[in-house]
C-alpha cells in the first residue's frame, strides 16, 4: 500500500517523531511516502536525521523528503498533517506579555483570551496560504490533520475560506478520559464516555463502567483523589457548578472563563505550580522557550539514544494514525474530532467547529448526532464560539473592528479589561505583530499613530503575573535530562515559524 503523507512545520521534534512512529507502525504502511517541510532547515535537518534513524533502526527502507519548499512537500499528497506555530517564540512572549501589563494573566494563551486570539490571526493568515499550496499541489481528495492552535478558529477558517476538508485532533479527551478511569481505580479501555462539546471545552456528557453510570460520583472521586484534588481545582469546581467534567487541563481552562483568574490575588487559590499546565502565569511558554533550547543543546545525545519502536505496544494515542489506518484498511476506529457542526450538536451554531465522537472505515469519516449538550455547558461553548466567529472573520478579512469585538466578548478579558483598555491593548498587539499580520497593514498604520499620541490609558507595566516561574538555562536542566527530555516533548504542540517577509 502506497500513498503520500506530508508533514507541514515537521521541525517539531515530539510532534513529528511520535506521529511518524504512530503511522509506520500500522502493518500496511511500510512504504508509504514521507515528506517533511519547515522553514527552518536547521530544525528540519535534526528531525529529519532523527526520524530517519528511527526508520533504519526498525528495518524499513522509506526514505524522508526534506525540504523548505511547501509545494514540492504537497506535492500528490493524500494526507497532510499541520503543526505550525505562526511567529513561534518571539510572537507568542507578545502574546503572553502585553495583556498581563493590562491584568489579563493567562497561563497559555493559545486558544481562548487575548493570546488565543492573536494567534489565531498570526495562524489563519498562514494557515490559508497552505490551504492555497495544498488545493494547486496535493491529490484531490487530500485530507488535513490540523494540530495547530487554536484548533477550532484555524479548522473554521480552512473549512470555510481554505477550499480544503479539514478535520482538527487534538488528544484533550483521551488524556481525561484517563484521569477518569483512574479516580475510580479503573482502566481506561473500561470506562465507556461520550464527549462533545468545542475544542478545549468538551464535556463528558456520559462515562459508563459495564453500563453503570460514572458521572454522578465524579466530583466526590476527584475529591479524594491524592493529586487531582490539588492539581484539578478549576476543572473541579466546574464539574460542581455545571454537573460535567471538562477535557482541558486545568490552567488552560482557567484561561477560557471569566471566574478564576480575573483578580490576580485569587489566582494562587486554584492553581498548582507542580506543573506549568496546572495554571503556571506564562507556564507553556516558559516550557517552549526551555524545550528550544534544550534541543538545540542536547540533539547530538538524542542520536545516541535508542530509537523509537514501531510497534503495536509503543503506538501512541494522537488520532491522525488511527484515522489514515481507518480509511485505507477499513480497520474501524473511533475518536474524537474537531469538524464543522452542522447539527452533529443540536444546541451550539451550525457554522461552528465542534468537537464530539466520530467513526473512521472505508467509508470515510462518519459523525453521529449527539443531540443538546446539557444547557450550563452548552452556555460556557457559545461564548466561547461567538469569541471564535469573530475572531475568523477578523482575521479573514483584515477587519480590526471585529478583532476587538472578539477581545471584548472574550470571558477572561472581559472580566478583567474597560473597553478603553481592550482597545489599547488590541493596537498594542497589532504592532508588536505586525510581521505576522499582512492582513492588518492600515489599522497597524493608524494604531501606531495612537500608540505615539500620549494620550494612553495607564498600564502594569512592571506587572509580572501571579504566579510566574523563572526559564531555567541549559545548565540548570543537565542537572536532570529525564525531565529536560520530557518538558522538551510537552513543549512541541504546534511548531515554532519565525517572520514571513
Amino acid at each position: 500500500m502506497s500513498f503520500k503523507v506530508a508533514f507541514i512545520g515537521a521541525g517539531s521534534i515530539g510532534f513529528t517523531r511520535g506521529l511518524l512512529r504512530d503511522l509506520l507502525t500500522v502493518p500496511e504502511f511500510k512504504e508509504i511516502e514521507v515528506s517533511f517541510m519547515d522553514i527552518n532547515p536547521h530544525n528540519l535537518q535534526m528531525v529529519t536525521e532523527l526520524c530517519q534513524r528511527d526508520i533504519r533502526e526498525n528495518g524499513l527502507k522509506i526514505v524522508i523528503s526534506a525540504t523548505t519548499n511547501r509545494k514540492e512537500a504537497l506535492k500528490d499528497a493524500k494526507y497532510v498533517f499541520c503543526t505550525i506555530r505562526m511567529g513561534g517564540l518571539e510572537a507568542f512572549a507578545t502574546d503572553v506579555d502585553i495583556p498581563l501589563k493590562y491584568g489579563v494573566d493567562q497561563c497559555v494563551g493559545d486558544t481562548l483570551c487575548a493570546g488565543g486570539i492573536m494567534y489565531g490571526q498570526r495562524g489563519i493568515a498562514e494557515m490559508l496560504e497552505i490551504c492555497r499550496d495544498i488545493r494547486e499541489a496535493a491529490a484531490p481528495d487530500v485530507l488535513l490533520l490540523n494540530y495547530s492552535n487554536p484548533m477550532a478558529m484555524l479548522t473554521w477558517a480552512c473549512n470555510k475560506y481554505g477550499g480544503v476538508r479539514t478535520i482538527g485532533l487534538c488528544h484533550g479527551v483521551q488524556h481525561g478520559h484517563h484521569q477518569i478511569a483512574e479516580v475510580y481505580g479503573l482502566e481506561k479501555s473500561e470506562v465507556d464516555i461520550i464527549c462533545a462539546g468545542i475544542n478545549h471545552q468538551t464535556w463528558y456528557i456520559s462515562a459508563k463502567h459495564k453500563g453503570r453510570d460514572l458521572t454522578g460520583g465524579l466530583l466526590e472521586a476527584f475529591e479524594k483523589h491524592p493529586e487531582f484534588s490539588r492539581t484539578e481545582k478549576v476543572r473541579m469546581d466546574m464539574l460542581r457548578r455545571f454537573g460535567y467534567y471538562s477535557t482541558e487541563s486545568n490552567g488552560h481552562l482557567s484561561e477560557y472563563v471569566p471566574w478564576y483568574r480575573k483578580r490576580s490575588g485569587e489566582i494562587m487559590d486554584w492553581i498548582d505550580l507542580g506543573s506549568w499546565i496546572n495554571g503556571e502565569t506564562g507556564g507553556y511558554l516558559r516550557v517552549c522557550t526551555e524545550g528550544r533550547n534544550w534541543f538545540e543543546t542536547d540533539f547530538p545525545n538524542w542520536m545516541k539514544d535508542p530509537a523509537l519502536e514501531y510497534t503495536p505496544e509503543h503506538r501512541g494515542e494522537e488520532h491522525g494514525s488511527y484515522i489514515i489506518e481507518g480509511l485505507e484498511t477499513g480497520r474501524v476506529y473511533r475518536g474524537h474530532f474537531n469538524t464543522v457542526n452542522n447539527g452533529i450538536i443540536t444546541n451550539l451554531p451550525d457554522d461552528a467547529i465542534i468537537e464530539a465522537p466520530g467513526y473512521v472505515d472505508h467509508n470515510g469519516i462518519s459523525m453521529p448526532v449527539v443531540g443538546e449538550l446539557p444547557l450550563g455547558p452548552a452556555a460556557v461553548c457559545n461564548v466561547s464560539i461567538s469569541v471564535q466567529r469573530l475572531a475568523v472573520e477578523a482575521a479573514v478579512h483584515g477587519d480590526d473592528k471585529l478583532l476587538r469585538q472578539a477581545f471584548m466578548m472574550d470571558p477572561l478579558v472581559g472580566a478583567v479589561c474597560n473597553p478603553k483598555e481592550i482597545w489599547q491593548m488590541v493596537d498594542e498587539m497589532l504592532v508588536a505583530g505586525e510581521a505576522w499580520l499582512p492582513q492588518y497593514g492600515a489599522a497597524i498604520a493608524e494604531a501606531k499613530v495612537r500608540l505615539a499620541s500620549g494620550d494612553l490609558v495607564p498600564t502594569l507595566a512592571d506587572n509580572a503575573g501571579a504566579a510566574r516561574l523563572k526559564v531555567k538555562s541549559v545548565d540548570e536542566m543537565m542537572q536532570d535530562r529525564e525531565a529536560a527530555n520530557k518538558n522538551a516533548g510537552e513543549s512541541d504542540k504546534g511548531k515554532d515559524r519565525e517572520k514571513v517577509n
